[in-house]
């Protein structure tokens, strides 16, 4: 027993894989002058994937070693997130380029998916793959495309493949940068900030005139949000929510790939008078034009009178529940993305345990104007006194000119159409709108008069989250663009709780087998708004519930 048991593993080792010094070598190397620390594992794995082109068990197994945690663990992490690439013994490694094109529903309207089935069918090297992948956050130019870190608009098969035959870096949009900001008043309001001419409580109470709110998705009033966190002991902490992962929602990309410190000195105005000792810029991979511009000007800042509050940015990874605060706390951390119980919440004990401050890019982009040029100058923008200063809506599908559009708040859809988008596509007639992305819910053109804004549509089960208007058209099935969000639903789950780890997998089956069961949609529905631990399982249903309400002839078949 005893030599058949030496047989099968050196006792003097540990169980287990066993760790490859040659791998673990490589890995050091590769890491150079990164920290090693645990919140900084993602970084590590992007690192490994940007210049090994995947992520190996041995690789994976030697960075479980340097960082003094568990294989398991590190494997679990690379395994949560979708830009990772995970190859075993027996697997080949993946080809030298990645084609993704998205497969969201704005560029599934202009034919990305028989783009994707063009490409597979016309794409025989072995050297290039093709994937379909969830919103990149290019839906004004549908169909998106990235090859490697090139972004591709109004995509085509050849146009496609004559970039991945280029130079595959990000095209780096003409942007605002720090010499002219400066010299157009840029960082004025900080210095305010810093010579106590604006304290916290005149910046407070601005804020609540002007009825900024967190336009991430919430709306929580951005005055409020800063009284919480103050209100608690410090060390505190800020963070910035870049992950703009909901479908079409490109708002955030616009303004970082314009006037990207705009949002960077609202953010030094609120760390300094909220008492944050740091800042973390959590921004989304599939970005990558906006990670170089903010890696280029943030080092910029470093050499100025501006760089106060330490700015860090990191990376996600691909997953849209590290949209949700906690999600996005838990992946800068280090961690697999998962939302977590509340409360508490992160206001008292977010990022590393400590009161963290969390904004979105746009609200911190207003956030100079609004403390320079005061509480009306913002106010008054917005159409009355329930709906205050001006959103930008990202606005994508049948439209004549879709894009960012920055316009009062709860102007109406069909305004922002008719007046913003130059009215619909010719040959298109407005049949319905998402009014806030995937999660908004999904309505007919005979609710266009409503005002989009905070507070609206949830009456009628839906929200205006984000603010990205999808438009729709008498050449568009109902059907067919809830099988799409609730298949995006369905891939982006994080999977922690059963109601929306099953019930987007069965609703998805239950709708592509054109099932009529509204018996059994209700139940599904209701037990995912009601139990789902965040507002992905919440929301999932959204447009289910409509669909039936609303488009029943579409569900149906009787068009």
């Amino acid at each position: 027993m005893r030599s058949s048991f030496n047989s099968k593993r050196n006792p003097s080792l540990p169980k287990g894989r066993q760790v490859n010094e040659s791998a673990k070598e490589e890995v050091l190397y590769i890491l150079d002058d990164l920290p090693i620390q645990r919140d900084l594992l993602i970084e590590a794995l992007h690192r490994l994937q940007d210049e090994l082109g995947c992520l190996k068990l041995t690789h994976l197994g030697a960075l479980a070693e340097i960082f003094s945690i568990s294989q398991a663990e590190v494997y679990e992490v690379a395994s949560f997130y979708h830009h990772f690439d995970i190859v075993r013994e027996d697997e080949s490694e993946p080809p030298d380029i990645t084609i993704r094109v998205c497969d969201g529903l704005s560029c599934e309207m202009e034919g990305a998916l028989s783009l994707i089935s063009k490409l597979q069918n016309s794409t025989e090297s072995t050297k290039i793959r093709v994937q379909g992948v969830p919103c990149i956050g290019r839906c004004a130019n549908a169909p998106a495309a990235q090859v490697g870190k090139r972004a591709v608009d109004d995509a085509s098969a050849a146009k496609i493949l004559q970039v991945a035959e280029g130079i595959l870096d990000p095209i780096i949009p003409k942007y605002q940068k720090l010499n002219h900001y400066v010299a157009n008043g840029g960082y004025n309001c900080l210095k305010g900030v810093l010579d106590g001419s604006i304290t916290f409580d005149d910046a407070v109470s601005v804020l609540e005139d002007s009825g900024l709110r967190g336009l991430g998705g919430a709306g929580f009033p951005a005055n409020k949000k800063w009284q919480f966190v103050n209100s608690y002991e410090g060390p505190r902490l800020m963070t910035i929510n870049g992950d703009e992962g909901e479908p079409g929602t490109f708002k955030d990309r616009y303004w970082l790939e314009s006037k990207p410190h705009k949002i960077l000195e609202g953010a030094q105005i609120a760390a300094n008078l909220v008492g944050c000792e740091k800042i973390y810029f959590y921004m989304r991979d599939e970005y990558p034009a906006v990670l170089e511009i903010l890696k280029t000007e943030i080092e910029k800042l470093k050499s100025e009178s501006f760089w106060l509050v330490p700015i860090e940015v990191r990376r996600g990874a691909g997953a849209y529940i590290c949209g949700e605060e906690s999600a996005m706390i838990e992946s800068i951390e280090g961690k697999r993305g998962l939302p977590r119980h509340r409360p508490p919440y992160i206001a008292e004990q977010g990022l590393f345990g400590k009161p963290t401050l969390n904004h979105n890019v746009e609200t911190l982009f207003w956030m100079p104007d609004i403390l320079s040029k005061g509480a009306d100058w913002f106010a008054n923008q917005g159409l009355s006194i329930e709906h205050k200063g001006v959103r930008s809506y990202s606005v994508s599908g049948r439209v004549a000119s879709p894009g960012v559009k920055v316009a009062p708040a709860g102007i109406s859809v069909i305004k922002l159409i008719n007046e913003y988008c130059g009215g619909m596509k010719p040959g298109h007639s407005f049949k319905a709108f998402y009014p806030g992305g995937a999660s908004g819910g999904i309505f007919p053109a005979n609710m266009a008069s409503l005002a989009l804004d905070f507070g609206t549509f949830e009456p009628f089960g839906g929200l205006i989250g984000s603010h990205a208007v999808v438009v729709l058209s008498q050449q568009d099935n109902i059907l067919d663009a809830v099988v799409n969000t609730i298949k995006f639903f369905k891939h982006e789950s994080c999977g922690q709780c059963t109601p929306c780890r099953n019930g987007t997998e069965k609703i998805l089956d239950l709708l592509s087998n054109k099932s009529k069961d509204i018996d059994l949609y209700e139940d599904l529905m209701l037990v995912m708004r009601d139990s789902s631990i965040c507002g992905l399982g919440q929301a999932a249903t959204n447009c289910l519930r409509h669909l039936l309400q609303y488009f029943p002839e579409d569900l149906h078949g009787t068009r």
